[in-house]
């Protein structure tokens, strides 16, 4: 239900206008007052659930600017601030030992393919799996390569922040390449 109000406003608004136009339909073919009332009372919720939408930040929505901030400041070649959303100390060490490496030019979310709430988790787990447009250059070569990477992040909440507990980075298609991480085990 939150994500029908707070992430599809438009199909809740189809939803609330067809019970409108039914009730209303009803009201006209058999003059009943309440009838007709209610649905004007579904009419009028039609800006609501916009507004409600509009207000509601979802946890979905919450990882999808956290994924955006973090591009953000790839692309500043801010390695602290890129890190900083980091929980575990192994892979933010792992991550900005990563990063060193090169010089962005652009880091960019090019499409979200999922975004994965994993229920029954305590402190609540979330999987991630994004498109990713990065134009770089190595420190040592000079050489520099625009590619599209996929990247498949672990998030964890702590508090009302959701942090990166894990990554992995990999082609768009196939397996690992010369420029993927090394997944680490997960228990």
């Amino acid at each position: 239900m939150e994500s029908l109000l707070a992430e599809r406003p438009l199909l809740t608004s189809v939803m609330l206008a067809a019970m409108a136009f039914a009730l209303i339909y009803g009201w006209l073919q058999t003059g009943k007052k309440p009838v007709g009332i209610a649905g004007l009372v579904f009419l009028m919720l039609i800006p609501l659930a916009w507004v409600i939408a509009s207000r509601w930040e979802t946890d979905r929505e919450q990882i999808e600017s956290r994924m955006h901030e973090i591009a953000a400041a790839v692309e500043a070649n801010d390695h602290e601030a890129a890190v900083a959303i980091i929980a575990d100390p192994t892979t933010r060490a792992q991550a900005k030992a990563e990063l060193r490496r090169w010089t962005f030019q652009l880091a960019r979310v090019n499409q979200t393919r999922s975004i994965e709430l994993i229920a029954g988790t305590f402190p609540p787990e979330a999987d991630a799996d994004i498109v990713a447009k990065v134009e770089l250059s190595g420190t040592n070569s000079g050489q520099s390569y625009r590619v599209p990477r996929r990247l498949i992040l672990k998030f964890q909440k702590n508090g009302d922040q959701w942090q990166v507990i894990d990554y992995q980075h990999l082609p768009i298609v196939g397996g690992p390449d010369r420029f993927s991480n090394k997944p680490r085990v997960s228990s």
